[in-house]
């Protein structure tokens, strides 16, 4: 169970103390050159704010500093090389998009499936955790470093029970009090257990992105999601047993909130952040209007294209072989997001390969929007009965995501 010394608050998020700007001012461009940098953006759009990131990765002094804290609205963020169909339940995004309440989970309405440009597992975005990156020299850079200045920065706020562990994440240990730990060591807590029981809960991932000049490192602090009951279900794509991916696969971990308000949060980082690199500045407020400056907007449009999101999808295979109740098999090879092989069977004693008919190579996955139509034209010489079973199956496992198309044509 977690524990606060603080009674719980709904996680909040301030604008008051730093004023939206209505246009990207070259003084804010100018700050990019300076030696330690501060942002915290008052927008939500997790497009924006990953783009904002990425900026600031290129365009900030190679010698600089920069901690960058942000809030999304409900998203799914997957890693640059992970792969969307196994790791998101792109059905039920589908189902909220086109408003069908009585199959969504309560509370989420849209959320958003987001490519991120660095690498790491996937992770769920909403307003109950807050984002943090910081950016500096590869020669300043270790994968603990900062993640041991987000755990000083919880400890400061009484929640004695987080360290780092060895993969690098930032934790509650959930044991009983044991073990004696020097109050300055951020990889241990008096509540650790031998034993690995209870395990810890998991607060804070990382990912990385390293350039020659450049590291970035950032994460998400559960604070206080209402979420966590239903982020499961999200993360849960029922395809996932029946893909072989190349890429990197999401490694599951018991989760949860710390029961920090959001603001106290983003002092006390800003705070140790300020402790560890000399220096106090105030945070520079971001928002929509870094979205006049053209490097800004291009990734931004990027990030946002269909062809970001599954045409990055590291190569991959698809195969009912598994599926016992299947009484069509088929295998399907997709590369670059594009179907480049496959073949069916009928299951039985005689059983005939039929390969893919070329006609259908080529052809993204993310635009099949009717696999009735796929499955006649790739496997023609099916039964109809199979070749239903098969598209039904299909439909089930790899739906289109018909509402990235509505929302660009909306945009």
């Amino acid at each position: 169970m977690i524990t606060s010394t603080r009674p719980w608050t709904r996680a909040r998020w301030s604008k008051r103390p730093f004023a939206s700007q209505r246009w990207l001012s070259q003084s804010a461009l100018d700050r990019l050159a300076e030696p330690v940098q501060s942002y915290i953006s008052t927008s939500r759009d997790p497009y924006l704010n990953l783009s904002i990131e990425h900026h600031l990765l290129q365009e900030s002094a190679p010698e600089s500093a920069v901690l960058f804290l942000y809030v999304n609205r409900p998203s799914i963020i997957i890693g640059r090389n992970q792969n969307p169909w196994v790791e998101a339940n792109l059905a039920l995004l589908d189902l909220a998009r086109h408003n069908h309440p009585e199959t969504e989970p309560p509370s989420l309405g849209v959320v958003d499936l987001v490519r991120r440009r660095s690498g790491g597992g996937t992770v769920f975005h909403d307003e109950g955790n807050v984002n943090w990156t910081v950016i500096t020299p590869p020669k300043d850079f270790t994968r603990d470093k900062h993640a041991e200045m987000v755990v000083r920065a919880l400890r400061s706020c009484d929640v004695d029970r987080s360290r780092v562990n060895e993969r690098h994440d930032i934790v509650l240990d959930q044991g009983a009090r044991a073990i004696e730990a020097g109050c300055d060591d951020t990889h241990s807590t008096p509540y650790m257990s031998d034993s690995g029981n209870p395990r810890p809960l998991k607060v804070s991932g990382s990912a990385y992105k390293l350039t020659r000049q450049r590291a970035l490192h950032h994460g998400t602090c559960l604070l206080s999601s209402p979420n966590l009951n239903v982020i499961p279900d999200y993360l849960h794509s029922p395809a996932k047993p029946f893909i072989s991916a190349r890429g990197v696969e999401s490694v599951s971990s018991p989760v949860g909130n710390i029961l920090l308000e959001n603001d106290r949060f983003i002092s006390t980082v800003q705070e140790q952040f300020a402790q560890l690199y000399g220096v106090s500045n105030k945070p520079e407020a971001v928002d929509e209007a870094w979205l006049e400056h053209n490097a800004i907007r291009k990734g931004y449009d990027e990030m946002r294209s269909l062809e970001w999101t599954y045409l990055q999808t590291p190569q991959f295979t698809v195969s009912n072989a598994s599926d016992s109740e299947a009484r069509t098999q088929f295998e399907l090879s997709i590369r670059n997001g594009a179907i480049n092989g496959g073949f069916a069977y009928e299951v039985g004693e005689d059983q005939h390969k039929i390969d893919i008919s070329p006609s259908t190579m080529g052809q993204r996955l993310h635009e099949i929007q009717d696999f009735d139509s796929f499955v006649s034209q790739a496997f023609p010489a099916l039964g109809a009965l199979e070749s239903h079973q098969l598209s039904a199956w299909l439909h089930r496992m790899l739906p289109s995501p018909a509402y990235f198309t509505q929302k660009e044509k909306s945009s």
